[in-house]
């Protein structure tokens, strides 16, 4: 095998880069999150990975209840200032237009396009990190990022993180149909 080892590590990219939404304190919060994928189907659920020390766990654990808002490319600084910036020290408050979700101390950002509204399900404590399942109850998306009656992922323009270059994306080309594609190929 002709690979360079380089330890074990979190190298798997791009990640969504999210913000995971609380009331904390009174106050909507919101830090981002780049450790967050879709945990299950059926019932519906996502997980995303937070550091204990962090604020917006304050409000998850207060409300077992949290949002995750999925921006588009173009909020790449107010994402980027969600993440560098605590809401213990600086309120985010009105950083967006939100509005209050179903489940108490749940905000939605109405400026993303894609929003998951989560009870939390489960929490596993796995060292630096909380990992917190959150069972979808709802799900919000803006009109215009439909076609078709279905999600249309480049009209949502998710913004990407790549890990260590530590740059914001947006996704790139469309390569392959996926289950169909594939069905070509024979062994």
């Amino acid at each position: 095998m002709d690979k360079v080892r380089i330890g074990p590590s979190t190298f798997l990219f791009p990640m969504p880069a999210v913000l995971v939404g609380s009331e904390v304190e009174g106050k909507a919060n919101f830090m981002t999150v780049a450790w967050c994928g879709v945990a299950c189907h059926e019932p519906p659920a996502v997980a995303v990975a937070i550091r204990k020390e962090r604020y917006t766990l304050d409000g998850i654990t207060a409300h077992w209840a949290f949002s995750v808002n999925v921006p588009r490319a173009d909020m790449a600084k107010l994402v980027d200032y969600c993440g560098i910036y605590s809401g213990r020290k600086h309120d985010k408050s009105g950083l967006f237009r939100i509005s209050p979700g179903m489940l108490d101390g749940v905000p939605i950002i109405d400026d993303c396009p894609l929003n998951l509204e989560c009870r939390v399900a489960h929490r596993l404590d796995l060292g630096s990190h909380t990992l917190v399942v959150g069972e979808i109850i709802e799900t919000y998306i803006s009109p215009d990022c439909l076609r078709d009656g279905k999600i249309d992922p480049a009209k949502v323009d998710p913004l990407v993180y790549t890990p260590r270059v530590q740059v914001y994306q947006r996704l790139g080309e469309v390569v392959c149909k996926a289950f169909h594609d594939g069905r070509d190929i024979t062994p």
